[in-house]
């Protein structure tokens, strides 16, 4: 079967954004990054210092057309990027000091990049916490202007022999979400939808998840789960979209059949919702760790540019996915 990741290489490869890395000395930004530059992916800069860089084991001793490293402490941008800090956060107590001091950390300095249009997307996360991360993108970046809310999701690719369905699936909100309350967790879903169709190009199938299924179990939190998939129905009629319903009656057709014979979605869901962020999480490692399937992400989405979050126990196929996955979101002005 073709890779599930196909539809975003091609789009990554049309179009050749310019991604940058906030954390560049690592090396497995470093194998991610000249792999996606070597296969024509992306044009990438790696922010760190440029010695310690080239000295890197594995660092051609030649840089290749595409790839450009810049060191903030020597950039010619810090003078203007404080100035456009100060002013972005000034109302928030912050000093110009405080400014010309805060660009020259690699995340800020590559969420500024992205700020002033040097770069189209930046990713972070493999050595930094999802928290700090995130701040620099909402702080810098900032949200879309039609987005209420920040979230993120994982793609959770399914491809190995005893996957008994072949895809690539959605899990969200996996990152930032801990407990979103029932408008939280429609506007999640509703942009985990716009996402998958955009990235993948297929009809997006939502299951709102819980542990009960269509009535099997009451309780407050599948109260929850059942207001907000009414409330996605009337945010987005055309929106194929079932719940409250259980994992294996969202995956498995003959569980739907006895389940849920009446729901919309009956086993074919691509997009699960989890109800809380620990679900979610703890839901995508069992996935990944014991069901073997590859897992990209956290993707933040609603953000006014792309700005994505690796896994502290990320390898180079993980940078390497996220780079693509990062410039297929990009969308022209």
């Amino acid at each position: 079967m073709e890779n599930p990741m196909e539809a975003i290489f091609r789009a990554a490869h049309e179009t050749r954004r310019h991604i940058v890395l906030a954390e560049g000395e690592d090396g497995r930004i470093q194998s991610g990054a000249l792999r996606a530059v070597e296969d024509g992916l992306a044009r990438i800069t790696l922010i760190g210092n440029q010695e310690r860089i080239q000295k890197s084991a594995g660092f051609p001793s030649t840089m290749p057309d595409g790839l450009s490293i810049i060191d903030p402490n020597k950039s010619e941008l810090i003078s203007i990027f404080a100035e456009k800090y100060y002013k972005l956060r000034q109302h928030k107590g912050v000093t110009q000091q405080q400014a010309a001091k805060t660009v020259l950390n690699p995340l800020a300095f590559a969420a500024m990049m992205v700020r002033e249009h040097h770069a189209d997307g930046t990713i972070a996360g493999a050595i930094t916490t999802t928290a700090d991360t995130v701040r620099a993108a909402l702080q810098i970046i900032g949200t879309a202007p039609d987005t209420d809310l920040v979230s993120s999701f994982f793609l959770m690719i399914l491809n190995k022999p005893h996957h008994a369905r072949k895809g690539i699936f959605v899990f969200a909100d996996g990152g930032l979400s801990i407990a979103p309350n029932v408008d939280q967790l429609a506007s999640i879903a509703v942009a985990s939808a716009a996402s998958f169709q955009r990235l993948i190009g297929v009809e997006p199938r939502v299951a709102m998840l819980s542990f009960s299924t269509y009535g099997s179990a009451t309780d407050p939190k599948v109260d929850a789960v059942v207001a907000a998939t009414k409330l996605v129905q009337s945010r987005a009629p055309n929106l194929k979209i079932s719940g409250e319903m259980q994992f294996d009656a969202a995956f498995v057709p003959e569980v739907a059949a006895a389940k849920a014979p009446d729901a919309t979605i009956q086993g074919d869901a691509n997009i699960f919702i989890f109800p809380n962020l620990e679900a979610a999480n703890i839901g995508y490692k069992i996935a990944q760790r014991i069901g073997g399937a590859e897992a990209i992400g956290p993707i933040l989405q609603g953000l006014a540019n792309p700005a994505n979050d690796l896994s502290r126990g990320c390898d180079t196929d993980d940078v390497y996915n996220l780079i693509a996955v990062t410039c297929a979101q990009i969308v022209d002005p």
